[in-house]
């Protein structure tokens, strides 16, 4: 018996990464699970894959999830061969660093459009039916730097403290049925970091109290829990695996 045994979820972004790794951990609890890919489908089959390997049932589903019908055709799409979509997560995001004074507005535009408004739109069409039914979870997918802020990352700081403010604003708006919590992990091995030089890692590393980058298996867990009958009592909450790096 799993944790999930009998609930769907939806999780953006997870052919890579941590979407992936949650993704992977809700099929060896036994959610169904739907693979949501921008454009690596390779990696989303073999998402699929390892999820059906370990027992449980899964599908990749396409979708920019900053498009509005994109997002709107997901759900749909989920709803559909599922039934119902009892836990979202909202994690597809992009990460390009650039100081703001060479900010063009396209990479603006760019991060808060997958980052914030991305989960603002899977949200608001898997709300309405979660509301109906009288339950669900939804886990964002934040960051330390939403509390924090870092040097070359003003838009990225900016989508994920939205995420954050979002998140406690909508845990209110559809309390007791619905809960609504996000995560910020801290700096974490992921390919995100492919471009980081050794000066930047050993640098973050000296900032933060634990000492090291943390893992993605560091980070499934909590998404486990927030998803599960572990996670009855959350709402509105912002749970860090960050080594310490934000303490808040």
């Amino acid at each position: 018996m799993g944790s999930l045994d009998d609930k769907s979820a939806l999780i953006t972004g997870a052919s890579r990464s941590i979407g992936r790794g949650i993704a992977e951990a809700f099929g060896r609890e036994g959610a169904t699970v739907a693979v949501n890919y921008h454009s690596n489908d390779e990696a989303a089959e073999e998402t699929v894959e390892t999820i059906e390997n370990e027992g449980s049932t899964a599908t990749a589903v396409q979708a920019d999830v900053s498009e509005e019908m994109e997002a709107k055709e997901l759900v749909e799409t989920v709803t559909e061969e599922f039934g119902g979509i009892d836990v979202l997560v909202n994690n597809a995001g992009i990460l390009k660093p650039s100081t703001l004074a060479e900010m063009d507005v396209e990479t603006w535009d760019q991060t808060i459009s997958v980052d914030l408004r991305g989960t603002f739109l899977v949200t608001r069409f898997v709300i309405g039916d979660m509301l109906d039914q009288g339950e669900g979870r939804i886990i964002n997918i934040a960051s330390q730097l939403g509390f924090k802020g870092a040097t070359e990352l003003t838009h990225y700081s900016a989508a994920k403290g939205g995420v954050i403010a979002f998140t406690r604003a909508l845990a209110r708006e559809v309390a007791p049925d619905v809960q609504v919590n996000a995560i910020a992990p801290g700096p974490i091995e992921t390919d995100l970091l492919d471009d980081t030089s050794d000066e930047w890692r050993e640098n973050k590393k000296a900032e933060v109290p634990l000492g090291r980058i943390g893992t993605i298996d560091e980070v499934v867990p909590t998404a486990v829990l927030l998803a599960g009958d572990g996670g009855d009592y959350y709402t509105g909450q912002t749970l860090s695996p960050d080594g310490g790096d934000a303490m808040h």
